[in-house]
């Protein structure tokens, strides 16, 4: 319990630093506290004024992370200012648009990786391997954004640019852990009693790497919803990436320090993953 009570306070330190910080960023950036449409020549100025007046209590970047805090704490997460609109409701509508796009990127990403680092480590050929290491290679080498832009041109859904970009981390990673584990002498001992590569994979190979897979979904969940701002921003669909791309160019305070908030709080879930070990994994 007392681990427990230590990794929870962690956690919740975690939070609320990410989100200090991100204020911070948004308060030192330039161009805070400007409204694009104070621009407007048909606004008075007394007009002007009142907008100035309404990014007065976000100057101090302080204050103002507290009271947002405590309203988080009673469920007020604020109204967005350049939407005019509540944000517990934009994350209602677009969190599930991107827990869909990131889920389906991880399925599919996962499916292949795997499918691909099976194959290869059954096939035992020279050529195979260095086409599958050269097809992994060269996506590693593209950013997210430019996967996007490719997409986009493609015409093809945002989760496929998010499974492109797991697919090759978890082709390579479960392709160096298929290495290690058909060394180990249990698995050459069943090679020499005369299995098949099929049995030695799934009951010799598979139970000593199934930690290590946890952990990489762990990091793998993390790096799609990352990676999923750029993509949903490129591809234009209506998930949390576009919101924080739209928020991010408004400068709406109120908005990014509850996506913060939410991107942190997935990022630490992803790495509670990544430490938990399933139960008998010590003694593989």
């Amino acid at each position: 319990m007392r681990t427990i009570g230590a990794r929870a306070g962690a956690m919740l330190l975690t939070l609320w630093l990410a989100g200090l910080a991100g204020a911070l960023l948004v308060r030192l950036g330039p161009g805070f506290g400007i409204d694009e449409q104070e621009l407007d020549p048909r606004l008075s100025p007394q007009s002007r004024a009142a907008l100035r007046a309404a990014h007065q209590n976000e100057r101090h970047i302080a204050r103002f992370y507290v009271h947002s805090v405590a309203r988080t704490l009673r469920g007020d997460l604020g109204v967005s200012q350049s939407l005019g609109r509540p944000v517990a409701e934009l994350l209602r509508e677009r969190f599930p648009v991107t827990l869909r796009t990131v889920a389906l990127g991880l399925a599919v990403g996962w499916a292949a990786g795997l499918l691909l680092a099976v194959a290869d480590h059954g096939a035992r050929s020279a050529a195979i391997d260095l086409a599958a290491a050269a097809l992994s290679g060269g996506l590693l080498c593209l950013p997210a954004s430019l996967l996007a832009l490719l997409f986009v041109f493609l015409g093809a859904p945002a989760a496929l640019g998010i499974a492109a970009l797991i697919a090759p981390r978890v082709f390579r990673y479960a392709h160096d852990l298929f290495l290690s584990a058909a060394a180990s002498p249990h698995v050459l001992t069943a090679w020499a009693r005369g299995l098949s590569a099929f049995p030695i994979l799934v009951w010799h190979i598979l139970p000593c790497v199934r930690a290590p897979l946890l952990a990489l979904a762990g990091v793998s969940l993390n790096t799609a919803f990352t990676a999923a701002i750029p993509i949903e921003a490129l591809c234009d669909s209506p998930g949390i990436g576009q919101l924080a791309w739209q928020a991010a160019l408004a400068r709406d305070l109120p908005l990014l320090v509850n996506l913060t908030l939410l991107v942190t709080a997935v990022t630490v879930v992803g790495n509670a993953v990544c430490g938990w070990k399933p139960a008998g994994s010590e003694a593989v």
